[in-house]
């Protein structure tokens, strides 16, 4: 494909990631702070944002790395914290079929927000799919990994606070939502995850409900696809 064709598919893609590029950017920052205040220097937070990518077992990881080696409680907390990727990867093989060696990575590449535009975006007939995929995966980890370099560079020299940031990318999710949902014709989709959701955070508490609504957003779905289906092929 010619450079135009990739610079058209860049530019398609851009504007899909700009609310991602504020949240990265400013929690990327964040990080960055975070580890300086911790002792590591800024190779050790821009290294771990390129090569973990996994904004939340970063932040842990931090701390992890201070304390006594144990290789297989860091697997199991990675596992605990970052299990929904499986489900995303699943619910992504079709997406990805036919894509070429891109598909390495953005296997690699996949965290929630890249999962989100991915998923939900139908890119038109003149932009290929796979191309507008790995354009915005690449796009979300610079912004990680921008936002990284900047406050592990600065952290010396500024005090910041990191308490609440987290609320930054909640309120990003909330916001895509309702897109969304403003998008659909029907909302069973979006009904059978707030239900879900909800169901297991009243059962497993807010530690532990993200993983069990999965499962059972999962099975549901999966029940009524066929329901699902034949709605939007009659609209």
């Amino acid at each position: 494909m010619s450079f135009e064709y990739h610079i058209a598919t860049l530019k398609y893609a851009f504007p899909k990631t700009i609310p991602i590029l504020a949240g990265f950017t400013f929690l990327g920052i964040a990080y960055g702070i975070y580890m300086n205040s911790l002792g590591f220097g800024p190779a050790y937070a821009i290294l771990m944002s390129i090569f973990i990518f996994a904004g939340s077992m970063e932040f842990v990881a931090g701390s992890m790395l201070l304390g006594a080696f144990n290789p297989l409680s860091a697997l199991l907390l990675t596992l605990m914290i970052n299990a929904r990727h499986l489900f995303y990867g699943i619910s992504m093989l079709d997406k990805f079929k036919g894509i070429g060696k891109k598909k390495y990575y953005l296997i690699y590449g996949m965290c929630d927000e890249t999962f989100v535009i991915n998923s939900t975006e139908k890119a038109p007939a003149h932009i290929n799919s796979g191309w507008f995929m790995f354009y915005v995966t690449v796009l979300n980890q610079l912004y990680w990994v921008g936002g990284t370099t900047i406050g592990s560079l600065f952290g010396s020299a500024v005090t910041f606070n990191t308490e609440g940031l987290e609320f930054v990318m909640t309120a990003l999710f909330v916001v895509i939502f309702l897109d969304q949902w403003m998008k659909e014709r029907y909302h069973v989709s979006s009904v059978v995850g707030i239900g879900a959701s909800i169901l297991s955070l009243v059962i497993f508490g807010p530690e532990n409900f993200i993983i069990p609504a999965m499962v059972i957003i999962l099975i549901a779905l999966t029940l009524i696809r066929k329901v699902i289906e034949k709605r939007e092929v009659i609209s």
